[in-house]
């Protein structure tokens, strides 16, 4: 019998779909169910309602299958050859496993996110919107699918497309549950995403990302305006480089960036969150020119040891409470290897590369 703080998340997401068919507020907190309160869209209500009407502990074991099953499958969609495919599985494993454990979504995120690149690299940008788009609709994340905006060669069609899906999945919900307290709950969403960003200011837990390092390691208290504004900056100096638009090598860049962005910059950011960020990470290592140098390869362990390990009994209990969580320096490795991407899409020639594939050496 699994207990209930295991699956404190799972009784969120499960009651996201009761509350939505029963029109009761989706962003109370609900202490008789679960700890704490849901942060997801009315969207996420329909997702969740296959796994809601099994016996939870079934239901759990599913759920943290599919997470990982979508993010297997859209890995092994990725324009690499295979081996680097499971290279890119064998880094993340071990922060799937810490997302899994704790019955996140995180997983199914940046599956959605991938998904969203593959098809615009493959000409379906309606479905692509879509991902994108339902992504956004469960956790805000998945607006950043819209980084590939430039690679789409049909863009107008991409465009209505975004709308149209808005639409839809604006509505979609209502489905199950009245036209106006949809709209209602919307707006509860944003109050509460308002009110979770105010607390995450003060918590140990989460804002593990830039503006929380500073503030755990100067003691000071910083409006993420300063953090987010050069960073958007810096993330989108990549795109000056417009003539390597259609060049795979420089996409896969585009992507890893991408995944590690909105991670290493939100102040939502927890442990299990960095599945998405850490995925970055390896579709970078695995992007690299070869050979790769010593540097690269300190990069890699670093974010192994720092990011992924230091949470885990894997790591020495006194470093990760004293050094690591109390500076949220789970966040410095992928924010060093994010600065190094966007450099890397400044300096790299990629014109030496074919457009189409990605050598393997």
């Amino acid at each position: 019998m699994l207990l209930l703080h295991q699956i404190n998340n799972y009784y969120i997401y499960k009651y996201t779909f009761y509350n939505l068919i029963h029109q009761h507020n989706l962003y109370l907190q609900y202490p008789q169910f679960y700890s704490d309160s849901n942060h997801y869209g009315p969207i996420f209500g329909l997702i969740i309602a296959p796994f809601a009407w099994l016996p939870d502990t079934f239901a759990v074991l599913l759920w943290s299958a599919f997470n990982s099953f979508a993010l297997y499958k859209a890995i092994t969609l990725l324009p690499i050859d295979p081996q680097k495919q499971l290279i890119v599985l064998l880094i993340c494993a071990h922060e799937l496993m810490t997302s899994s454990f704790s019955v996140q979504v995180n997983p199914l995120i940046t599956a959605l996110i991938i998904l969203s690149f593959i098809l615009i690299k493959n000409q379906k940008d309606f479905w692509a919107a879509a991902l994108i788009i339902l992504g956004t609709y469960i956790k805000l994340y998945g607006i950043v699918g819209l980084a590939f905006f430039f690679f789409s060669d049909n863009k107008i069609k991409f465009s209505l497309s975004m709308v149209f899906w808005a639409i839809i999945l604006f509505i979609l919900p209502m489905a199950l549950s009245a036209p106006n307290f949809v709209v209602q709950s919307y707006h509860d969403w944003y109050t509460s995403l308002s009110a979770k960003d105010v607390q995450n200011s003060t918590s140990d837990m989460q804002d593990i990302c830039v503006k929380g390092m500073i503030r755990r390691i100067f003691d000071v208290q910083l409006s993420n305006i300063w953090v987010i504004i050069p960073a958007v900056l810096v993330f989108l100096s990549s795109y000056l480089r417009f003539k390597n638009f259609k060049i795979t090598q420089f996409q896969i860049l585009i992507l890893a960036s991408t995944l590690i962005f909105p991670i290493i910059y939100s102040s939502s950011s927890e442990s299990p969150t960095y599945i998405i960020a850490f995925v970055g990470v390896a579709i970078w290592y695995i992007n690299l020119d070869r050979p790769v140098t010593s540097f690269e390869i300190f990069l890699l362990v670093f974010a192994i040891i720092i990011t992924s390990f230091s949470p885990s009994d894997l790591f020495p209990k006194v470093i990760s409470k004293l050094i690591v969580k109390k500076y949220g320096l789970k966040a410095l490795p992928c924010f060093i290897i994010w600065l190094k991407i966007v450099y890397e899409t400044w300096t790299r020639n990629f014109e030496l590369r074919p457009t189409n594939t990605i050598v393997t050496q």
